[in-house]
């Protein structure tokens, strides 16, 4: 039987979260650590650093962070709907557009749908006008409402059309200018994928299903089976039952953990991994800043069973309702999550303030977890550009002077 511990080792252990990265990151880091987890989540807001680069750099280290720019122009990534809009690998394309037609579920099909049919007619002159002049940003067209700084929520309509052509399979993301999407035809970002991409894998819905089943088992190292399904969004809700035949099989080990009162699967891939966390023997080491996005921390019941850790991201709820800030970052120190960041970083004069920080209840300011607290933070602002740290308060209160110390030094 696993212990709860063992278990968020293990779990920690395919994410790329059990230690630092022992040398340099080097370019083909970028595409093995999204490989590894099956997906890289998109999200555009950049208080910090925007999610995708913010999640490689948890895993990564001090690397580049162009590199994910420079893997999606070069075909060895792509961007796709799947938990929801995501780098994939190239070597993955195939399987998530397989899902078309197959995910009516996912409100992003449903949207581009809708869409489609109530502006047919400017969707195929939008799509006619790209095969005739080549690929386009949302930019490229200027508003005619008169809203001049609008949000997400205020798309221009060209913007919504081209989301839903990408959503329905016609367009694909060439590359992106300052993080806007550049749209071109499918076919021609297909045409230049490495590893190349082979129309004739168009895989079964049965098929899909029980691809992207295994593939988040094996995301996840260790899982009861309701968490599953949240990986890729899938629907209706993977059960024992379904888990059964891949158990019979030997793709998929299922294992007891110590409270709980289900079975917890693990990929054949991680045996070894299931044998050194049985005899004690993954140690985690990493301390990192995560994403509210990362895959460790987006499902809300994974994470509160898994690290005892209730987490909301607050940046979608009212202000006077905030509990901890706009966007929070979960602090991950040696195989437990121990508190929580509020950050932002004001790029033009080089400064990385934390708002605030806090510890979960019951961890203690200890001297070393402060030395590798700061080393984080102080890692995450140089790579970021905004070296100098400040920092307004902290709870409890008495870790704040420690806190300043260690990041001096940092």
């Amino acid at each position: 039987m696993l212990s709860l511990g063992q278990a968020r080792a293990l779990q920690l252990s395919a994410q790329g979260l059990l230690q630092p990265l022992r040398r340099r990151p080097r370019r083909g880091d970028v595409v093995t650590a999204i490989e590894r987890m099956r997906l890289l989540q998109i999200d555009t807001i950049h208080v910090v650093a925007r999610s995708p680069y913010l999640v490689l750099h948890s895993r990564l280290g001090d690397y580049p962070a162009t590199w994910l720019d420079e893997a999606l122009e070069e075909g060895r990534l792509a961007e796709c709907w799947a938990h929801e809009a995501c780098f994939v690998s190239a070597a993955d394309v195939a399987w998530h557009r397989g899902t078309h037609g197959h995910r009516n579920h996912h409100w992003a099909y449903r949207n581009a749908a809708r869409t489609h049919r109530e502006h047919r007619a400017d969707m195929e002159a939008l799509l006619q006008g790209i095969r005739s002049s080549g690929p386009v940003r949302a930019a490229d067209f200027a508003r005619s409402d008169g809203v001049a700084k609008p949000g997400w929520w205020e798309w221009k309509p060209e913007k919504r059309w081209l989301e839903a052509w990408f959503a329905l399979g016609e367009l694909m993301v060439a590359r992106r200018d300052n993080f806007q999407r550049v749209y071109d035809l499918a076919g021609n970002v297909l045409a230049r994928l490495d590893p190349p991409f082979d129309p004739a894998l168009m895989p079964a819905a049965a098929e899909l299903r029980r691809r992207f089943v295994v593939d988040g088992v094996r995301a996840l190292g260790v899982t009861q089976a309701g968490w599953i399904a949240d990986y890729f969004r899938l629907r209706p809700k993977v059960s024992d039952r379904e888990l059964a035949p891949l158990v019979a099989s030997g793709e998929l080990l299922a294992v007891p953990v110590q409270g709980w009162n289900v079975p917890g699967y693990v990929h054949c891939d991680h045996a070894e991994a299931l044998g050194k966390a049985l005899a004690g023997r993954l140690r985690a080491t990493h301390t990192a800043l995560l994403s509210p996005f990362d895959p460790l921390v987006w499902d809300r019941a994974r994470v509160r069973a898994m690290f005892g850790f209730e987490y909301t991201i607050e940046c979608y709820t009212p202000a006077p309702k905030r509990r901890y800030g706009y966007y929070v970052l979960p602090i991950l120190h040696r195989g437990r999550l121990v508190g929580r960041l509020d950050a932002k970083a004001h790029r033009g004069i080089g400064v990385f303030e934390v708002k605030a920080l806090f510890l979960e209840a019951g961890v203690a300011p200890e001297p070393s977890l402060v030395r590798a607290v700061a080393a984080a933070i102080a890692g995450t602002a140089r790579w970021h550009g905004t070296p100098e740290i400040r920092l307004d308060r902290t709870d409890p209160a008495a870790l704040a002077r420690p806190l300043r110390a260690a990041l001096k030094h940092a």
